[in-house]
């Protein structure tokens, strides 16, 4: 799950626990709500330390470019 993932838990939770009056029997909306929230929450925390560790940077390498001769090019090989 990303990080969109994550935001939408939140959201359904911040809806299911602060803006319904629903009442089924047997479940309570309003923990399940909560319960979504702190998961959300749980999953951009996780999402976030994941990102900073991928990012590091890497000093990059010098390229050496190595020249090749053919023979008889006046560098030294059998056509000389």
């Amino acid at each position: 799950m990303g990080l969109g993932g994550c935001i939408i838990l939140i959201a359904v939770g911040a809806i299911l626990a602060f803006a319904t009056d629903w009442h089924m029997q047997g479940v309570n909306l309003h923990l399940v709500g909560v319960i979504f929230m702190i998961v959300g929450l749980i999953g951009v925390a996780t999402f976030s330390s994941i990102y900073r560790r991928r990012r590091v940077v890497v000093p990059p390498t010098p390229v050496v470019e190595e020249e090749r001769h053919r023979p008889g090019d006046g560098y030294g090989g059998y056509g000389v």
